[in-house]
Formats: structure tokens, sequence, C-alpha cells
């Protein structure tokens, strides 16, 4: 097997394929590259079964990229090889073993929403007042505790306050709740087979002794639950190899955890590391910059990124006035690129949280210039999808009460609420499903559109299923007859789930079963295509993994970016930096940093420091925009039939002046306008 095109140091990753190894890659340096080598070099050169090696990241685009990698270079024996994410993998392990977990074969897993629906209805239960206890925060703690593997019981021991004496209750509750209806969420798709292995050791052995060699890519951002699981399974012939970066990892929030790969030697005593610093993505420049701002984090391993290519341009630094000013100078390079030819899909605004897309948005709508904001809105969330899914999920599972209750009056019935308590409190009674102890009234009626449902999915396709629901349940109808322009817009999203089920039974998937699990692990940075010609906006969290020619990143300011929170605890800090850190590798030619002086945000207006970030790059790399476009003291009073340009009406000539306002006609669509005399962005032609 020839390995010419890989440095010296990716062949060594590639070829020390027996014991522990951690491969620490920086950004761009080609890890993917090398985890697809070595998965194809055990086959090749090591005579190693395909079905005996595991491969765990994280995004299913990631396992798909993977997959397709291997395949070319093994052909069909990459379909041996299980390559996945670890909740695929959990679920693998579960469907495998659903018998000695206490589950039905036809056990369904409900998404978030469904969760944090059902621990509001067990607030409802109890009479507590959603307000006083945040379902949210119950949900986030009860989340926190399975990926720390305390279940509901041992929680008891961190219930010291009166919110957590809550939590505790709500949690058995829950729990309860999935155990009836033959459900599991999202995070016991990790903590089930960690149960399973510990409760049956012969069972662990299984795949102990069928994964023999084991490749874990962004092991940084692996949690707790994921970190026994990847050493329970590893345990045996520690063939495995962590792949990861100290410095990418930015995902605390959700409990994924950077010392697992700071302490990966300490867990294996004999583990070989080797450093993967050369970058293939970036100019020289932006590497240097990548580096000054991240050798001021204390917890990491030294790493130095360096390219052979070109040295390039200095990062271009902009102040801006206002947050205004701040979108209208990013316009105006984005123009200055299309101007060159550069396409739209090449250039990314990065943005440290969601609510400062507003104003970039405005200006691309204003100026025509398409664009599209990653992980804001996504499909699988949209009200009329999320019940036809539920529709889905209760003819494969009529057990699943969670589902049932979202569209048991969906589209109106004339179920009411009080007729849905007395069936949960009639069912809680008897310990059966709500659909089990259904028997009269419209509800019947309900349940018989459902039997009727599941038998005619033994006789078509998922898209055929996907029609009889629309039209036996009466969703097209309702919507078709209210003719609304939102009634209308949700049609054709129910149309164009179709496009889905089709594609899901193109690529081979056509049970039910397979089709409902594939969608629970969808996960909405996906939606990302890129050959979409517009302009990207995005969070730098949800840019991980991803590389633009040309990047922005906006709102430079201390209190923004660095975020707020995270000004006073030291631990935080590095992790915004972190972030920084990969904003900032994101871009391949060219970079921009911009802040502003003051910014009105969540409705009010602060002015901000510079981020720290900036003052650690070295003035060497700089290209700092000291043209302050709103400085206007130096131009005087305004007079009548003065020509005036306005950074976004454009130009214009003064036609009346108050005393605090100038009245302007402008040459264009923006027509008259009138504009505050202490405005900063008008200035003299």
């Amino acid at each position: 097997m020839k390995l010419d095109n890989l440095n010296e140091m990716q062949k060594q990753a590639v070829t020390t394929t027996e014991g522990p190894l951690l491969v620490l890659a920086g950004a761009g340096s080609g890890k993917t590259k090398v985890l697809t080598t070595r998965i194809a070099y055990l086959v090749l050169e090591k005579n190693v079964d395909p079905s005996n090696i595991l491969a765990i990241t994280f995004t299913n685009k990631a396992a798909f990229e993977m997959k397709q990698r291997v395949g070319e270079m093994l052909g069909m024996l990459v379909h041996k090889i299980q390559i996945s994410t670890f909740h695929s993998f959990g679920l693998s392990i579960i469907k495998q073993n659903y018998d000695k977990l206490n589950l039905k074969s036809n056990f369904t897993i409900i998404d978030s929403d469904d969760s944090l629906v059902t621990i509001k209805k067990i607030l409802k239960d109890m009479g507590i007042d959603p307000k006083e206890y945040n379902p949210r925060g119950i949900k986030s703690k009860i989340s926190g505790a399975k990926n720390s593997l305390i279940d509901c019981y041992e929680y008891e021991k961190y219930a010291n306050s009166e919110f957590e004496k809550i939590v505790l209750e709500v949690y058995r509750k829950y729990e309860q709740k999935l155990h009836n209806n033959n459900s599991l969420d999202f995070d016991d798709l990790l903590v089930y087979p960690i149960n399973l292995f510990r409760k049956y050791p012969n069972i662990l052995k299984k795949y102990q002794e069928k994964f023999k060699y084991i490749l874990i890519d962004e092991y940084q951002d692996t949690n707790e639950v994921q970190y026994i699981l990847s050493k329970m399974i590893s345990a045996k012939y520690k063939n495995i190899c962590v792949v990861g970066d100290n410095d990418q990892s930015i995902y605390s929030f959700r409990q994924a955890d950077y010392r697992n790969i700071l302490n990966f030697e300490k867990d294996y005593n004999n583990a070989k590391t080797i450093m993967l610093e050369q970058n293939y993505r970036s100019t020289a420049m932006i590497l240097k910059a990548a580096n000054d701002v991240i050798k001021n984090n204390k917890q990491r391993k030294d790493k130095i990124l360096w390219t052979e290519n070109n040295e390039g341009v200095k990062i271009h630094y902009k102040q801006a006035y206002d947050e205004k000013d701040e979108a209208y100078y990013v316009y105006q390079e984005i123009n200055k690129l299309l101007a060159k030819n550069v396409s739209k899909k090449d250039i990314v605004v990065l943005y440290r949280t969601n609510a400062q897309s507003r104003n970039m948005e405005e200006i691309l709508i204003r100026e025509n210039i398409p664009y599209r904001v990653i992980g804001s809105f996504y499909f699988y969330s949209r009200k009329e999808i999320k019940d036809l899914i539920s529709y889905l999920k209760v003819i494969y599972n009529p057990s699943d009460d969670i589902n049932l209750q979202r569209i048991i009056n969906t589209p109106k019935r004339g179920i009411g609420l009080k007729t849905i308590s007395n069936l949960v409190d009639k069912a809680n009674l008897e310990n059966k499903s709500i659909f089990d102890v259904i028997d009269s009234g419209k509800e019947l009626q309900f349940k018989k559109t459902i039997e009727e449902l599941i038998t005619l999915k033994e006789k078509h396709t998922l898209t055929e299923l996907i029609d009889l629901i629309l039209d036996k349940t009466k969703m097209k109808k309702e919507l078709e007859e209210e003719n609304s322009i939102v009634s209308l817009s949700r049609l054709e999203n129910l149309e164009e789930f179709k496009t889905i089920t089709k594609t899901f039974e193109e690529e081979g998937i056509v049970s039910l079963e397979d089709f409902l699990n594939e969608i629970s692990l969808v996960s909405d940075i996906e939606e990302h295509k890129n050959n979409n010609d517009v302009i990207t906006l995005m969070t730098v969290h949800s840019a991980k993994g991803l590389e633009f020619d040309n990047v922005f990143i906006i709102g430079l300011e201390e209190g923004i970016f660095p975020h707020a929170n995270s000004l006073f605890n030291q631990e935080e800090l590095e992790e915004e930096r972190r972030l920084c850190y990969v904003a900032i590798t994101r871009a391949k030619k060219e970079l921009w940093l911009v802040n502003a002086k003051r910014r009105t945000i969540y409705g009010s207006t602060n002015c901000n420091e510079p981020s720290r970030f900036i003052s650690e790059i070295s003035d060497d790399y700089l290209d700092c925009n000291d043209e302050q476009s709103f400085e206007i003291d130096d131009l005087g009073d305004y007079k009548l039939g003065d020509h005036v340009c306005h950074k976004i009406f454009g130009q214009g000539v003064i036609i009346k002046i108050d005393d605090d306002t100038y009245t302007i006609a402008f040459s264009n669509k923006y027509g008259i306008r009138k504009i505050s005399k202490t405005h900063k962005s008008l200035r003299k032609e």
C-alpha cells in the first residue's frame, strides 16, 4: 500500500497499529486522511478482518465522509467495518441486546423537544409552576446526570437544595415514563450499553473480542460516558487510536471534557504520542495569528502549526463605530470579493452568538445578496414535520405516550385536554400505555386510524406511507382548507419530507424502524451544503470542521467574544480562546477581524473594549484599517443643497434642515428620509 501522499508524521500515525496511540492533530493537518488511510492499512497491510475494526466520530456527516473515503480504498469491504457516531454505535448495541435491557424490540427514541415536553407534563402533574422551576434547567440537570452515569436513585446524594429535590423527583418520574412508553432518550443511547456491560461482563467480552482495533475521532470532545464506553471496549487489546486537538475543545456546555485527551497517556501507560503540526489549509500569516492566540492558554500540550503554503496577505482588522457600521463594512468587503469573481460559497461570517446575525442579514437582504444562516432554524424542528414524525413513531410503537399525546388532537379532532388528562390518569392507574386504554369517544376513532396505518405500513413503501398518513389523519386536508401562506408553506414542508424518504429508500433504508433510527441521529449542521452559492452566516461553534477561503469574524469585543460569562473564570476564558483559535483556523486565504466601539444587543447599548484576542496577535500580522468612517466632527455644519453619502441609503442631497434633523432626498429606492444630525453614518461628498 503506497503512503507517498503522507508526510513523515502522518505515516507514523498510520503504521503504528499496535497498542494505544494518541494523535494530536492540529487544525487542517489532514487528520481525516490519516484516520481513513490507517483503517485501509489495517486491512490491506496487517490483514485485520474488517469486522474487527470500530471507527467512531461525532457527526453523521463526518461518519459518512469517512465511509466514502475508506470505500474508495477498500471497495465493498468498507461495509464490514463499523464506522459510526457514538450514538449510532450505542444504538446498535441496544438493538442487539434489548431483551437484557428490559426493552421490547420496537422501542423508540425521543428527541430533545419531546424530552422537554415530557418534563413539562410531569411538572404540571406535580402541581409545580414552570416559571418557578425552569423545565429546560431540569432537563439539563437530568441530561448532565445521565452523562455522568448518575441514575435517578443515586441522584438523591446530590439533592441538597430545594431545586435539586425537584430535579430528583422529576428524574424518577421521567425515567418511569420512558420505561412505560418503551422509549429511550438520546442520552440513554450511551448509558444503556455501559449498564449492559457492567451487568453482563460476558457480553462486554464479546464486543471486546469483536472490536480489536478502535479509532476515535475528535477525542477532545468526548464526555464522561463516551470516555468510559471507549475504555471498556478497548480494555482487552488496547489497540486504541484516538485523534484530536486539545486546542479545539469547545463543547464543555455539552459536558465534553478536554482533559480526556490530556490524560490519555496516564490512562494508557505505554501510549505513543504523535503530533501532526503541518497545516495544509491556511496561509502562513493566518497560522501565525492562530499560534499567537492559543499559546496564551495554560491547559494544553504545546503544538505549533506550520505550513509550506504561501505567506499570504496580512489579517485585516477593522474597528467600526457600531454594529450597523460593522455590518456595512463587512458588506463592502464582501462586495470587493464578489467583484473579483470570488464565489459566495467561499465566504463566511462568523460570530459568537446567534443574536449577532441580524444586522448582517438585514444588509444582505437589502442589497439582494443571497445568504443562509446555519443552525438557527432547522427543518426537523418545524411543527408540521415534528407532527408527522410523531405519527411515524406511534405507528411503529403505539406505546409511545409522548408522541401519542402530541398528535391525538393534531389536526384538531375535538379531543380536549380534559379527555387527554383522564386517559393519562387511567393509563397510570392500570400501568398501561395510553393507546391500550383508549376504548370510546373521538379518541377511539383516532386509535382506529392508527391501527389501520399500522396494517397498511406492511404493504407500502415509506414514501407511500407518508401520503397515507397525510390523507387518513386529515393533516393535508386541514392545511389545504386553511389556504393561508403559512398553511401552504407547511404543506410544502410535508411534501418535501417525501424527498427525504425517497432518498433513504434509494440508499436501501426501507423499514420504518431503520428510518426512524436514522433521522433520530441527524444533526442540523448537515443542512450545510457546500454547493449552494450563497454567503454563509454561522456561529463559531457551528463552523468547527468546516473551512472557507474568506472568513470574517465579527463582534470581537470584551463581553461578546470572549463572552461575558467567561471573563471571571480562567477555565471558561481558555475555552473562549480555543473558540477564537477554531474561528481563525477556518480561513484558508484571507481573514477579517471586526469589532465595534459601541453595540446594541439584547436591547441595551454598551461601549466595549476590543477583544483581548486581537491584542494577543502580533502587530506585524495585522493590517489595521485606520480610516474611521464614523468620524465627522471635522466636516463642519451641513447646508441646504449639500451632497452627502449615507452608509446604507447611498448618495443624496439635503433638502431641509431642522433643529435636530436633516431631510435628505436619496437618489435611489430609499427616496426622502429624515436623518438625525448626530448620525455617524453620514459624510459629505
